[in-house]
């Protein structure tokens, strides 16, 4: 199987004797592992609802939990991989990952079973370490297409979940099947974090993996660009306020006020941290009055960026968190139909991102994205109009 690149050459996929493929298949399949644990517990709404005896609030609550450590999360594992490298970060977070399914698969309370969810969007991470490796290993005529690769097939996890973790409980069968699935998924991340660490490199033989100068903070060009990158860190804790209220007795009532108000201080603290390690890398440039005009760049790119990604993944991640327990509340379906039904969103992303991917080499990021923005919202527009009165194959 061959991809045409954007530039010369092609992208042979089956060339595994080639150093850099066996690299993006090992990566891509790292991230398929990670999505599978991270939406393990979407195909089985009925079966968690009906064993915690779980309110409509608490099972929200619960889909919330599952993202919400992911935003801080992306930030420190990025950390980690310049200080570390993405063998080593990838690795342990697959065996890390595993373990927390392993304690989602024994939780006898709904608190224990809301921490372990809160506590594996950690998985969620697992993109930023494989999209530096990958680069690492690609030219840049084809890392958009490689890029692509890696994160449609990896994304597919989620669809990979939706249809073997319940075909897995019902292996096992009996009202206990899921936590044998769930138990099943974190014992193959475990070890394939192990594999991962055996078989991978951070760079091609002879090439240097290079890490920031500075850290714990983006380098920015201008004061301007400083006080703009303070402001965009503020929606980041301002979700985690979000959650917390939401956990709170004016919520799902699984935390008290006290701490509830807790929590609010230490994410106060955590954006004075934030801003002074952002000052602390910018230190030198503030007194300067910025860097040289030809090594600058606009910080509002970035922040661009940030909200398209806000837009198109985070609401990719919405949809595959609620869409096997829609169709099976919506038309009546087992979790298994309701998995395989569902597994058709996720499934796209095999073709949209590869496609995507070389879409954006050939004719343009800028572009691409305007005509991918364009087409999220008419399908988004589409699927709420979707109730029991649409044909199945339809919806």
């Amino acid at each position: 199987m061959s991809f045409p690149s954007a530039g010369t050459g092609k992208l042979n996929l089956l060339d595994i004797k080639a150093p850099s493929i066996r690299t993006l298949h090992a990566t891509w399949f790292a991230f398929f592992m990670t999505f599978v644990l991270w939406f393990a517990h979407a195909p089985f709404k009925g079966a968690l609802v009906k064993a915690f005896d779980m309110s409509d609030a608490q099972w929200k609550a619960l889909l919330i939990l599952n993202v919400a450590l992911t935003i801080p999360a992306r930030i420190i594992i990025g950390i980690l991989v310049d200080k570390f490298g993405p063998r080593v970060t990838f690795s342990l977070l697959l065996m890390i990952s595993g373990i927390l399914c392993a304690f989602f698969a024994l939780s006898r309370s709904f608190e224990m079973l809301a921490l372990t969810r809160f506590l594996m969007g950690f998985a969620g991470a697992g993109f930023v370490i494989g999209i530096r490796l990958v680069g690492e290993w690609f030219p840049a005529r084809q890392v958009g297409l490689a890029e692509g690769i890696y994160g449609g097939w990896g994304n597919f996890g989620s669809a990979g979940a939706a249809i073997v973790l319940p075909t897995v409980a019902l292996m096992f069968g009996g009202e206990e099947g899921w936590r044998y699935a769930f138990m099943s998924a974190g014992a193959v991340a475990f070890l394939y974090g192990i594999f991962f660490y055996k078989v991978v490199r951070n760079t091609p033989k002879g090439a240097t993996y290079f890490k920031p100068k500075k850290s714990g903070g983006l380098e920015v060009s201008t004061p301007r660009d400083f006080v703009f990158l303070l402001v965009m860190n503020v929606p980041m804790f301002g979700a985690l306020a979000v959650l917390a209220w939401k956990l709170s007795p004016s919520g799902v009532n699984l935390l008290p006020n006290m701490a509830v108000n807790i929590i609010y201080g230490v994410l106060v603290i955590l954006f004075l941290i934030q801003a002074w390690q952002i000052y602390r890398v910018n230190a030198e440039m503030l007194k300067a009055g910025g860097v040289p005009e030809f090594q600058r760049y606009p910080f509002k790119q970035v922040a661009i960026l940030n909200i398209n990604y806000l837009i198109t993944f985070g609401s990719e991640l919405a949809v595959v968190s609620m869409l096997p327990g829609f169709f099976a509340d919506t038309f009546g379906l087992t979790p298994i139909k309701a998995g395989l039904i569902s597994a058709g969103f996720a499934t796209i992303t095999v073709a949209a991102r590869p496609g995507g991917g070389w879409i954006s080499d050939k004719f343009g990021r800028r572009k691409t994205m305007l005509v991918v923005l364009a087409g999220l919202a008419v399908g988004y527009l589409l699927i709420s109009r979707i109730d029991s009165t649409w044909p199945l194959a339809l919806a």
